[in-house]
């Protein structure tokens, strides 16, 4: 983004509400549905989006794989449709997760994968076609949005049956738990 920033005028927005107007609208772990009378403010809007699309819309696409047990992901650059998670692809990037690497290790993965994306996109903004996504796919997963109970361990499982879901656990926001003798316990997964 500071690269950007010398030659073009950016705001972090958080509500949308305060979209303005503008060149691109980037979509980023975006809760809210953007209509279409807000999407006409700008000369393009793109989502980016943890999955190899087709595969795998829906909510927290990067947190479900690695439950899956997979150790790369592809993030996704496509231009908001109506149909969620639907529009032409404009570029791809694939990142590696390590099984050791921690819910903060791996987000900051994404993230880096995501400022890759919209450098793309405001480089190739005037020369890009985008790709249409194909329908025909062998893996049309869409998964959920995930919740608080989704971090819920089961305490006559091993560790080692139930890391990945720790490692993918946001302490703060989403901590891992369980319960054992009539209480519910807290736990956080750091390195040393």
């Amino acid at each position: 983004m500071s690269k950007n920033s010398l030659s073009h005028d950016i705001r972090l927005i958080r509500e949308k509400k305060d979209a303005t107007g503008g060149d691109i609208l980037f979509l980023i772990s975006c809760g809210q549905k953007i209509e279409d009378h807000e999407k006409e403010k700008y000369k393009k809007t793109l989502v980016i989006h943890a999955s190899d699309l087709p595969n795998g819309k829906g909510w927290n696409p990067h947190i479900w794989q690695i439950l899956e047990g997979k150790t790369a992901i592809t993030v996704s650059l496509l231009e908001a449709a109506d149909k969620i998670d639907s529009g032409d692809i404009w570029s791809k990037v694939h990142c590696s997760i390590p099984k050791n690497a921690l819910w903060d290790e791996i987000n900051s993965t994404i993230f880096e994968a995501e400022l890759l994306l919209m450098d793309f996109a405001v480089d190739n903004f005037y020369s890009l076609t985008p790709q249409p996504q194909s329908e025909l796919s062998s893996d049309n997963v869409y998964y959920r949005l995930r919740g608080p109970e989704d971090s819920k361990l089961d305490p006559k499982k091993s560790i080692a049956e139930q890391f990945d879901l720790m490692r993918v656990c946001d302490p703060e926001r989403f901590p891992a738990f369980f319960f054992m003798h009539g209480c519910k316990y807290k736990l956080t997964l750091e390195k040393i």
